[in-house]
């Protein structure tokens, strides 16, 4: 078979075979979308608990040195991540007739992408937004806000405080979830549970809790989310200046 140089370029031009080794398939690109798509499928699994690079490594056949080429931390992953989620979020034209649906709207959107992600929006606390998406989402909200009447300083804490509510609403869930999976986990209690044992508090003590046990543990789906949400809002609008 052709050894030289010369002899294995000619044999390549006439479709012969040549003495070289096969050449192995080229592996896909490590990329920072890729890393974030493998971030994401560790989190849908196992939840963010289990997020570690190491991990995420493990997912792209690859060892932890390669990610760290197109990411700085665990942080910077976490902010690609909720950038990431904040992206598939649609924001409309702000509209000052219905300024208070679209914002129950937006945060519906968010807090369901969260739940889709156990444990996600823990990556959102104390994080300080970078991510252009991330920062699109701010955005959007804002400008509702304002198009609703409510004045900048307002509908700046606003924002802050409806994206902490949502994020801890959406972590809480996904911890009881996850409480509930653990079938050895005999101290999660239901409603009903609950409720009798509000009721059977000493009356000196929990007059209130004792009474109001149906109401403290009511609420199904995403009612107390919506409750939530309106209470914030409807105090907006009109606020004066602080």
């Amino acid at each position: 078979m052709p050894a030289e140089p010369r002899e294995r370029r000619a044999a390549r031009h006439a479709g012969l075979p040549t003495d070289s080794a096969p050449t192995a398939p080229r592996k896909t690109p490590i990329t920072a979308d890729r890393i974030t798509d493998a971030a994401l499928q560790v989190i849908a699994a196992e939840g963010y608990d289990a997020l570690t690079i190491r991990r995420v490594a493990a997912v792209l056949g690859t060892g932890p040195s390669s990610l760290y080429a197109h990411i700085l931390n665990k942080d910077d992953l976490d902010d690609l991540l909720v950038g990431r989620l904040c992206a598939g979020i649609e924001l409309p034209e702000p509209d000052p007739a219905s300024w208070r649906e679209q914002i129950h709207d937006v945060y519906a959107q968010l807090r369901d992408v969260y739940l889709k992600y156990p444990g996600v929006s823990r990556a959102a606390l104390a994080m300080v937004p970078t991510h252009l998406e991330t920062l699109r989402l701010g955005e959007g909200i804002l400008a509702i806000l304002l198009a609703g009447g409510v004045e900048p300083q307002a509908a700046a804490w606003a924002l802050d405080a409806l994206t902490l509510y949502v994020s801890a609403y959406a972590l809480e869930r996904s911890l009881v979830r996850q409480r509930q999976r653990n079938h050895a986990d005999d101290w999660v209690l239901g409603r009903d549970e609950l409720i009798e044992r509000f009721s059977a508090l000493p009356a000196d003590r929990f007059p209130c809790t004792r009474r109001h046990a149906a109401e403290l543990t009511s609420g199904t789906g995403h009612d107390r989310f919506e409750f939530t949400l309106t209470l914030m809002l409807e105090n907006l609008a009109g606020r004066p200046k602080p």
